[in-house]
């Protein structure tokens, strides 16, 4: 594939804003698929590299593609065919981006402007994770002007840059944060109440230290690797916190001891045939628990509980898009904060544009001194015998001369070249 020319930025996705829940989740790829995914991205035609970013609230691509025109490559067609998803449920929800929105959407992304909680701290780790990714299976290279490499680089010390220069992350805020804030909400108090967390992930961590922040003192954890729940459960018992781990294989028989379930495993991501929690289920822990009400906070993506759950008298479920009516209440807080980061990241977009300009002067800049040096040469040579009788000094002296007229005469062109835009 032709490296000579440069490529095409351009980033496809959904996100929160533009795709509910049950349109994300059929697009949401598992830690476990990520680097299969990202690698099969990279070897479409037409794309010289490429990323993939999938969060619970996110799904996009970012490429270098070759070429400027209708011949680059469909990355709709991607998605419908990966995913085996309709082309046409999947484009009322996009959006696209390329070149300079692409660099502003990607560094929004990473300083956590986009999120559904702004200044949630987990979105740049997520997006490292998705470079470390692309770069182990190849399908970001380090070398040349334009790279995702570069962007993605400076997509982390704009990320930086906004955390170090403005108060956007100055309290813990976190989808887990907002789940718990919503039991809260829901129960007054989270004193004396049994918490059941399923999955064992960062997310479910994050939870625990805000539940027992708040007052919980009794957990329960479940996860299909057990140990990785024993590792959790070690790591948050104290004098005071009842800490649990039971089997997820028996989590129909224990579910209704806890009045609060928070679930955060994608089951159906790991190639479960149907989600952990069905209706079934919840009429079964009603009826344990005696009519007592059993909240749901569903922070997964897939979702991990039946929505029709709602349905049965005494379920309540909330998905993570219910928790976005929560988040609204922390963006107000933030909305100036928000505003210096947005200038920030305008002034940073200003100057990754005006390096990369830079960069892509300096093929032509030492092609046109090159040039200019082989032509005084060449002058020089043809002038030598008329100037055979100069001493040495003499000699040094017309170098120097030509040296001077040529650099003068380069000047106003390598000045032009170096010049932003506008300028």
């Amino acid at each position: 594939m032709s490296q000579t020319s440069n490529p095409t930025l351009v980033l496809l996705g959904v996100n929160h804003n533009t795709a509910p829940i049950e349109i994300r989740e059929r697009l949401a790829i598992p830690p476990s698929r990520l680097a299969e995914a990202t690698r099969s991205l990279a070897q479409a035609p037409g794309i010289r590299e490429g990323l993939i970013l999938s969060t619970c609230n996110r799904v996009e691509l970012l490429t270098l593609q070759e070429g400027t025109d209708a011949e680059n490559p469909d990355l709709l067609r991607f998605l419908n065919e990966y995913f085996s998803v309709p082309a046409a449920t999947i484009r009322p929800h996009l959006y696209e981006f390329r070149e300079r929105e692409a660099v502003r959407h990607l560094f929004r992304v990473a300083s956590s402007l986009d999120s559904m909680v702004v200044g949630e701290p987990q979105i740049l780790g997520q997006v490292k994770e998705s470079y470390t990714i692309a770069r182990d299976v190849g399908a970001i290279s380090g070398s040349g002007t334009h790279t995702l490499d570069r962007l993605l680089q400076s997509a982390f010390t704009v990320a930086k840059k906004v955390r170090t220069e403005t108060q956007i992350g100055s309290s813990s805020v976190s989808i887990a944060s907002v789940a718990v804030d919503l039991a809260r909400k829901i129960f007054g108090s989270l004193a004396g109440k049994h918490v059941l967390l399923v999955g064992a992930g960062k997310m479910s961590e994050l939870a625990v230290r805000h539940l027992i922040a708040h007052g919980a003192t009794s957990l329960l954890i479940a996860n299909r690797t057990e140990s990785r729940a024993q590792k959790i459960a070690a790591q948050f018992t104290h004098p005071g916190v009842s800490v649990e781990v039971i089997a997820f294989d028996d989590l129909n028989t224990q579910a209704h001891r806890a009045d609060i379930i928070i679930t955060s495993t994608g089951a159906a991501s790991t190639g479960v045939d149907q989600q952990i929690f069905t209706r079934a289920n919840g009429h079964q822990f009603v009826q344990r628990r005696r009519g007592r009400p059993i909240f749901f906070i569903d922070i997964a993506v897939p979702r991990d509980v039946d929505p029709r759950m709602n349905e049965v008298e005494g379920c309540f479920v909330y998905d993570i898009d219910d928790l976005q009516q929560v988040a609204q209440s922390n963006l107000s807080d933030r909305n100036r904060e928000a505003a210096a980061a947005e200038q920030i990241i305008a002034r940073e977009v200003d100057s990754y544009q005006h390096r990369l300009r830079s960069l892509d002067a300096v093929p032509a800049i030492l092609a046109l001194q090159t040039s200019a040096e082989q032509t005084r040469q060449a002058e020089l040579a043809r002038t030598a015998k008329a100037l055979s009788g100069l001493t040495p000094e003499q000699s040094a002296a017309v170098d120097a001369l030509t040296r001077s007229l040529t650099a003068k005469l380069l000047h106003p062109q390598l000045v032009a070249l170096r010049k932003k835009p506008g300028e």
